[in-house]
């Protein structure tokens, strides 16, 4: 008899969707039975998270975020905690927003307003490694999340990322399979924050990914599918 694949849903980052877990969904399909969710229709990371939560098609997941997404995971921890199986964070932090990083995000709220295509130039260097982005077809990939995403979105996601809640006290309370995947030269997301998160969670295991920036499931796939295939095949990961 096959072993049954593990429910998992994919929270992506800011400006972006289903793409970014392209390399994903194509090589885990054997081991998982994968939804991406849509973090696009709120502005605060309560109702991301509610959304995802019922828009989920089964009552146990495990659970993959990035960056934003990591966000939305911590908030779906703290509604639904019994609901996740298992949890993936990427490139992401359990800390609030700093007052210079919410200054950083109006800007760029201001600048989608004028000109949004400006929006997606100005993020790209501080998303990927320089040779990431002279990656024409990584490059086009982030361009065109971005532009299907749009302004209104953009918006409402800064806006729900400004008001997230410090998950820095949850951590101790994860008692799910974990894994933190980091990218070695990530701009957004320094060492210590994903040492912090790995160390706080009670067995969490850490991956650094070499040669790699803040999108590391698109950046370096095959690194991060060798960490997810271990992490849901561990016996420990299923709903």
């Amino acid at each position: 008899m096959a072993t049954p694949r593990t429910p998992l849903l994919f929270l992506p980052g800011l400006a972006s969707d289903a793409d970014l877990f392209a390399p994903q969904l194509a090589d885990l399909a054997d081991v998982a039975d994968m939804r991406v969710a849509d973090l696009t229709a709120h502005d605060t990371m309560a109702a991301l998270a509610a959304d995802a939560l019922a828009k989920a098609p089964w009552p146990r997941f495990a659970l993959v975020g990035l960056s934003m997404g990591g966000y939305v995971a911590y908030e779906i921890l703290r509604q639904a905690p019994a609901r996740v199986s298992a949890l993936a964070l990427i490139d992401t932090s359990a800390r609030p927003d700093t007052p210079e990083a919410s200054e950083n995000r109006r800007r760029l709220m201001s600048l989608a307003e004028r000109d949004f295509p400006a929006v997606a130039e100005t993020l790209l260097p501080k998303l990927m490694t320089p040779a990431h982005v002279a990656d024409r077809k990584l490059a086009a990939t982030v361009r065109d999340m971005a532009a299907r995403i749009g302004p209104d979105a953009f918006i409402r996601q800064q806006r729900a990322i400004i008001g997230r809640a410090d998950s820095r006290p949850d951590l101790a309370r994860i008692a799910c399979p974990t894994v933190v995947i980091a990218g070695a030269d990530d701009q957004l997301m320094p060492r210590e924050i994903h040492a912090e998160q790995a160390g706080g969670i009670r067995d969490a295991e850490l991956v650094v990914v070499d040669d790699c920036g803040h999108l590391s499931s698109i950046e370096q796939p095959q690194r991060v599918n060798a960490a997810l295939r271990r992490w849901l095949t561990s016996g420990r990961s299923q709903a």
